[in-house]
């Protein structure tokens, strides 16, 4: 095994354990990770509880620049477009459901189902990791779409990129039947008909989106990172906090 892919292997492992552990240390600014409360056992796959720990996370991370705490979606791109990556976190119910979504061609050249970088540069059509907040719906050259808002250094460009939530034709379950993966977005986060639905019903309008490679499996554990897919997956250096020019 090429030390690369252990190195990559152990930081991943390490951007997850102490959400596991403490429920929500991964990656916060020092003044709020003092804070956290460890959460409370919460019922469904160990996925399900480290997904729940992330979410409360992350609501706590961007503060008042989320207006709705109830659900947060979280798109795990460190998982193959295959694979039902995009979980909708229902706090108040403890509950996880699971979706598709695609990714961006400029992250997936080879066009072979994995994610391979993050951009925030407009024109690369690559999908953005960090935390977004979710605005209005629009009718777009997409259809019916969900606008974002991106809170970090790493996608406050979303909103000049149109990077938004939409449905797309290559993100239906038939696409992916026939071809063993979903097509490729231009950066946006792309569903299928009856995904895009719940997400135009419970994760719009002031609501939180994170996304980041993550790679949890539904044990808990953590997919390998294929050799072609590795680059830097360590933990999210967000600096002191979401950007107010995000607004």
């Amino acid at each position: 095994m090429r030390r690369g892919y252990v190195d990559t292997a152990m930081k991943r492992r390490d951007l997850l354990k102490g959400t596991l552990v403490a429920g929500a240390a991964l990656a916060l600014p020092g003044r709020l990770a003092a804070s956290v409360v460890p959460a409370s056992v919460a019922p469904g796959t160990p996925r399900d509880r480290l997904l729940l720990d992330i979410a409360k996370r992350e609501l706590m991370r961007a503060g008042d620049a989320i207006w709705k705490h109830d659900i947060v979606g979280i798109a795990d791109f460190g998982l193959h477009s295959a694979k039902p990556r995009f979980h909708f976190v229902n706090l108040e119910r403890g509950e996880v459901r699971s979706h598709h979504v695609s990714h961006g061609i400029g992250s997936d050249y080879q066009h072979d189902g994995w994610l391979k970088q993050f951009s925030n540069t407009e024109g690369s059509n690559a999908t953005s990791r960090g935390a977004y907040v979710t605005w209005e719906w629009y009718k777009g050259r997409y259809g019916t779409s969900v606008r974002l808002g991106g809170l970090d250094a790493s996608n406050n460009a979303a909103l000049q990129r149109y990077i938004v939530m939409h449905h797309a034709d290559y993100a239906e379950p038939d696409h992916l039947a026939r071809y063993g993966r979903l097509g490729r977005s231009n950066g946006c986060f792309a569903m299928g008909t009856a995904q895009f639905h719940d997400a135009l019903m419970y994760l719009s309008g002031g609501r939180l989106l994170f996304a980041d490679s993550l790679g949890l499996e539904e044990d808990g554990s953590i997919q390998p990172v294929p050799e072609l897919a590795m680059y830097d997956r360590s933990p999210l250096d967000f600096g002191p906090g979401p950007v107010a020019s995000a607004f």
